[in-house]
């Protein structure tokens, strides 16, 4: 008689992939790049625009989160008030087409790694036998200038996807699936995304693969480690509280300050996996 069981495959391995946003979770501490470069393109059409008006998308690939910035309804009154009309796709598709080099003059200035990031990546890979892949909002001009200085400074992924190899960056997982591929790495729960971003978080749980929110570091605290160092104790725990909950509101599976205290996470993951747990 036929048994009306069936056998599946359970993974019961370790982390064999971190998958690592750039700005605000390896480097650029407060994501300061996309922000100064979009303020500057924004003050050229004689619209100011805020630091956190700049955050709300942030994310996505430029082109669409230039359209989510005048999309927003208190930039489009002042956009009205300035031109007399609404900004329109036209408009968002010119102020895209000089984000490449503004973002260009930027980089260098706003791209420093953040401090303990390189150790840890290199304890990853010693310790736990992890391979490191990285996801974008950049695109591909603006990665082959950042992966050279990032390398400079000893951090060199071992897969780089932009968001202009993808038909669509995130929320969706096809720059995730697109590191897989080329890390070689399968099944999904064996890779874990780091993000500072609700956006990447998001891509993440669509993948399938564990998710960990950086709060402290990132796009919603939105601070230098200079600012922090000086920044009031009692404020900067609130910001820094603040990001951890929209970051766990977004799904992540654990949210940590800083990717230095990723691999006690990944010894969390680690023994989830070995009992046959998915994220």
């Amino acid at each position: 008689m036929e048994s009306p069981f069936r056998t599946v495959p359970v993974y019961r391995g370790p982390v064999q992939a971190c998958i690592f946003d750039w700005a605000g979770t390896v480097c650029d501490a407060g994501v300061f790049a996309p922000v100064l470069t979009f303020q500057n393109l924004f003050e050229q059409e004689g619209v100011p625009i805020t630091s956190e008006e700049v955050r709300k998308p942030m994310g996505v690939h430029k082109r669409l989160h230039i359209q989510a910035i005048c999309n927003l309804p208190e930039v489009k009154e002042r956009w009205r008030l300035k031109h007399g009309s609404p900004p329109t796709s036209e408009d968002a598709e010119r102020i895209y087409s000089k984000s490449l080099e503004a973002t260009l003059d930027l980089l260098p200035a706003n791209s420093k790694m953040i401090t303990g990031v390189v150790d840890t990546i290199n304890k990853l890979r010693s310790d736990y036998g992890i391979k490191i892949g990285s996801s974008t909002g950049y695109t591909s001009e603006i990665m082959a200038k950042l992966k050279v200085q990032a390398s400079a400074e000893g951090y060199t992924p071992d897969s780089y996807v932009t968001s202009d190899e993808v038909l669509e960056g995130r929320p969706t997982p096809s720059m995730i699936y697109l590191n897989m591929t080329r890390l070689n790495v399968y099944p999904a729960q064996a890779v874990v995304k780091v993000d500072d971003t609700t956006g990447g978080i998001q891509a993440g749980l669509h993948a399938g693969v564990w998710t960990v929110g950086i709060a402290k570091t990132g796009n919603y605290v939105g601070m230098t480690e200079e600012q922090m160092k000086s920044a009031d104790a009692k404020e900067l725990e609130e910001k820094v509280a603040k990001a951890r909950d929209i970051l766990y509101k977004a799904g992540a599976h654990f949210v940590i300050d800083s990717t230095v205290d990723l691999p006690a996470v990944i010894d969390q993951i680690n023994t989830r996996l070995n009992l046959g747990l998915k994220p």
